[in-house]
């Protein structure tokens, strides 16, 4: 077998040995039992003290979300400030100058939202202040944002009936201290002790093989790759991302991020089981996302390591796959199980440049984002998957003439009206905003426009069109990963997708909390006979069925026109 191969199924195999114990762990955290991290209440108790929260206040779905959606409205102001006076701060040792203001409003909401879509190079547009007291910030609070919304799910479905769904700041805190800093110090001093710079110095004047003396930006990167990956963020602290030497330095850093992304949203599947003590109920969520997470990974690994086909008809050899826009010190394989784990969960980060994959891979990158409920993203991955569980309760619940229910509480039309609001907004927002800057390119002159947004693609034809379909699929799925053919530094990609990015985060979340809290305050009812087991294996086919009619109806004839034709005219 291949060793690249064996490398990738390596990396998964310790992934999902460490998520187990992990899903163990979170689950007592949030249950309010006895852990070895007991040692931090003092300090979250202080913080509730200064900042005058009471922590066992008891909290409705709609005091939950109103409390998770005004802190982050706090966020945006304090990052959107700093970002357009950032130059005239300190902290910048590299002279970097501040944002525009159309820049920072789409880089802070991006950030805010988890996404870390970055419409700027990463040593160049931001300085070391706005990236530790923003970017860092952002990178462990938004991840503990969604796992804390998540908790709140999870806390409506445990109950029988109940309106409490926990307090908002006692399960953010301590998602923070007790989850997302250990694991980071544990991530950064790998990396560290494998290169990867933790230092406030300013450029370095390295001379290259060949003579040239060139300026390698370095700075305090450690810390921010390790919440990157860990909070499923994205965001490099240099442009080329992962592939960079100084963010992913070896083979042994690659492993250790790619753990790190995964290690999150698999572990939160099993945090369900133990949490909620359905195990069944886990091992079945889990045994769908990891199906079809390998209808994904698979082929493009495949597609990767076969190389490209044009290149191949010109009668050269690829030994070494599709190498186009991939480091060598990773390979195609490795690389190919990185972009998929990037864009079925919400990270982002990429070791290879996406833009250069195979047409297939590209496909297959995209349906991750769009599906974005395999594994996904910390929290939220399980929450969009809710939404799924719901429709394939109502449809199965009309198939054997019985009133749906799921856990003990009747499933109705509020409920059934919200998770079809939801699972149309996606294919909405992806598919309205690639017609509208697809009618900016052919129709720009008509409308007076005063830029010429065909410069917006380095690739014309099919290619360009998955460029635009990439960047607004990115956005909602709060992704953060791109085709980097188009250019997006500019009013129009940097309004339009920050409003994009706004809304495919937070629909999606105060979706499910709230059809949680409608749930759990419904009189519970026992299981019978007649009950649908949406713990078999039976539902989970029907999940999985329901997953990929919805997503082929929504996103094929988009797919067709970018992705699919590009892999026709290529054979």
């Amino acid at each position: 077998m291949n060793t690249e191969i064996i490398g990738v199924i390596f990396t998964y195999a310790i992934t999902v040995l460490l998520a187990i114990p992990l899903g163990k762990y979170i689950a007592k955290v949030f249950g309010g039992e006895k852990t070895w991290s007991d040692f931090m209440a003092p300090m979250e108790s202080l913080f509730f003290k200064l900042s005058g929260i009471n922590p066992k206040q008891e909290m409705n779905w709609k005091q939950f979300l109103k409390a998770l959606l005004t802190i982050n409205m706090v966020w945006f102001v304090f990052g959107f400030l700093l970002l357009l006076f950032q130059g005239a701060l300190p902290l910048n040792p590299d002279g970097n100058p501040s944002q525009t203001p159309d820049l920072a409003f789409n880089t802070i909401i991006s950030f805010m939202v988890n996404c870390d879509l970055q419409h700027y190079s990463g040593e160049s547009g931001v300085t070391y202040l706005t990236q530790l007291f923003v970017m860092n910030f952002l990178m462990f609070v938004s991840a503990a944002t969604g796992i804390a919304a998540l908790v709140a799910l999870l806390n409506a479905l445990k109950a029988k009936t109940t309106n409490n769904l926990g307090n908002f700041w006692e399960i953010f805190v301590k998602t923070n201290t007790r989850i997302l800093l250990p694991l980071c110090v544990v991530v950064a001093t790998i990396l560290i002790f494998n290169g990867t710079p933790a230092s406030y110095a300013g450029k370095d004047a390295i001379v290259t093989l060949q003579g040239d003396s060139v300026q390698v930006s370095r700075g305090p990167a450690a810390g921010m790759i390790a919440i990157k990956h860990i909070g499923t963020n994205g965001g490099g602290w240099f442009g080329a991302n992962s592939a960079h030497p100084l963010e992913n330095p070896n083979y042994i850093t690659a492993v250790t991020e790619l753990v790190a992304q995964v290690l999150i949203p698999i572990a939160m599947i099993f945090a369900l089981g133990f949490y909620l003590k359905r195990k069944k109920l886990s091992y079945v969520i889990y045994g769908v996302m990891t199906i079809g997470m390998l209808c994904l990974v698979v082929p493009t690994v495949v597609s990767e390591i076969n190389g490209s086909p044009a290149i191949e008809k010109l009668g050269i050899a690829q030994p070494s796959g599709a190498m186009e826009g991939k480091e060598v010190r990773f390979g195609p394989a490795l690389s190919g199980y990185w972009s998929t784990v990037t864009t079925i969960i919400s990270t982002g980060s990429v070791n290879s440049m996406h833009d250069s994959s195979m047409p297939a891979s590209g496909m297959f990158q995209l349906l991750g984002m769009m599906i974005n409920s395999f594994y996904g993203g910390c929290g939220v991955g399980i929450l969009n998957y809710f939404i799924y569980i719901i429709i394939a309760v109502f449809i199965s619940g009309l198939m054997v003439g019985r009133t749906p229910e799921f856990m003990g509480h009747k499933v109705e039309a509020r409920e059934v009206k919200i998770a079809a609001l939801i699972t149309l907004l996606s294919p909405f927002l992806i598919l309205a905003g690639t017609a509208l800057s697809s009618f900016m390119v052919t129709h720009h002159a008509e409308i007076g426009w005063a830029t010429k947004p065909a410069a917006w693609l380095n690739n014309p034809d099919f290619h360009g069109f998955s460029e635009m379909l990439y960047e607004y699929t990115s956005a909602n799925a709060n992704n953060g990963s791109g085709f980097e053919g188009l250019g997006d530094n500019n009013i129009f990609w940097n309004v339009t997708t920050g409003f994009v990015l706004i809304l495919g985060r937070f629909l999606p979340i105060i979706g499910p909390v709230a059809i949680g809290g409608l749930l759990a305050g419904k009189k519970y009812i026992p299981e019978s006979a007649g009950t649908l087991k949406t713990d078999s294996l039976t539902f989970g086919v029907m999940t999985l069925t329901v997953i990929i009619i919805i997503n082929a109806l929504s996103y094929f004839p988009a797919l067709a026109l970018g992705p699919i034709a590009e892999y026709f005219t290529m054979k």
